[in-house]
């Protein structure tokens, strides 16, 4: 376009002052590229440890709902059947000791979608903060940014100023390091919440993946004593039950934020496909395939653990979620770039904030022969 054109530029075009990208941080997953091409080169394959996508088969119970439920030609609702609420609502009963209705509940498109627009939805803006964990799941300040919010990192909620936070996450068990907040942990921090009016909302998807830990939720009765006000919990199903090609997941809590949520998420068409939320009823009914899956994480983990400590490795909290936070005591990058020449590729420890430039981030979530190709690359030779 040229200078002298009347028409101003398109919003996300060249030429305009400001682009919503320009908000953002790079995406941190292009950084890792050219390590990954390295890895790629090593004679015996990649053995990809970075990005934690599940490998296994989707459970076969899962699949058959899927398959039953393609013919559905109409639009399927934002909320949901009352069948799919319903079995959200027994599933934290059961799993959470959660007592929670069906009102209570709203499937979404995965839960990094939430995790990235709730902000906005929320209506934050300028002057409010949302915060998050000093280490933490970059979308956390993505979805800050995008509203125009301050992204504000924390390790202690005492250290936060109330009258600018607006929303309030936790993660346990955490990603990318595994810690698991104790009961009372999640206690001061619903209480620090309530006091100071702010919405805590819990990032719970690795809930059901804890190794040497038993995590709690926030919508737990030791938690919260049953009252749900100002809290919101959210889990997925991508883990637990391979299911990160649907995009299946919920949030939970507070009735009043759901409420509004279903009022904004209704206009925007933020809609789980029909087929996925019949196989979300069929997986959260079934908890042998968590089980046998649980059991195939249990092994890598331990493979791979064992191999990492053998190489000289330290490995930090990992007591749940399917990583291993690992560190040779020297920069991430360097440790990054000596593995990728061994065929295996890492998430490196800034990814996740400064404070993580020492570590990396293993995760398990590759085949039993990967994981074995790797335990023979990183042994004594």
């Amino acid at each position: 376009m040229s200078t002298d054109s009347p028409h101003a530029p398109l919003p996300g075009h060249p030429g305009a002052a400001r682009r919503v990208s320009d908000l953002l941080p790079v995406f941190p997953w292009d950084k890792l590229e050219p390590y990954k091409r390295t890895a790629l080169a090593h004679p015996g394959g990649l053995c990809d440890f970075s990005v934690g996508t599940p490998v296994d088969p989707v459970p076969e119970v899962i699949q058959k709902a899927l398959a039953a439920n393609t013919d559905t030609p109409g639009y399927p609702t934002v909320w949901g059947p009352p069948e799919l609420r319903e079995a959200i609502a027994g599933w934290l009963r059961r799993r959470l000791g959660a007592e929670i209705g069906p009102e209570a509940i709203l499937p979404t498109v995965g839960s990094k979608e939430l995790v990235a627009w709730l902000p906005t939805q929320l209506g934050l803006g300028p002057g409010d903060q949302v915060a998050y964990p000093r280490l933490a799941y970059p979308t956390y300040e993505v979805g800050a940014r995008l509203c125009g919010a301050e992204p504000v990192e924390y390790d202690d909620v005492a250290d936060l100023d109330p009258a600018r936070v607006r929303l309030l996450w936790l993660n346990s068990p955490s990603n990318p390091t595994g810690r698991v907040l104790s009961v009372a942990e999640l206690r001061r921090a619903v209480e620090w919440a309530r006091e100071h009016r702010v919405l805590l909302v819990s990032d719970e998807c690795y809930l059901e993946l804890g190794w040497e830990a038993a995590p709690a939720s926030v919508l737990g009765q030791e938690v919260c004593n049953g009252d749900h006000e100002g809290l919101l919990v959210v889990h997925s199903l991508s883990k637990r039950s391979n299911l990160a090609g649907y995009r299946a997941s919920f949030v939970a809590g507070d009735p009043v934020v759901i409420r509004e949520l279903l009022e904004i998420r209704k206009h925007g068409g933020m809609i789980v496909p029909a087929p996925v939320q019949a196989a979300t009823i069929a997986a959260l009914a079934d908890d042998a395939h968590v089980a046998e899956q649980r059991a195939r994480y249990a092994a890598r983990r331990s493979a791979l653990r064992a191999a990492l400590e053998a190489y000289g490795f330290r490995i930090e909290h990992s007591e749940a979620s399917l990583y291993l936070w690992a560190t040779q005591d020297r920069p991430c990058w360097e440790t990054v770039a000596e593995l990728a020449e061994l065929g295996i590729l890492v998430a490196p420890g800034d990814f996740y904030g400064p404070s993580g430039g020492r570590f990396v981030r293993v995760a398990f979530t590759a085949t039993d022969e990967r994981v074995q190709a790797a335990v023979e690359r990183l042994s004594p030779r």
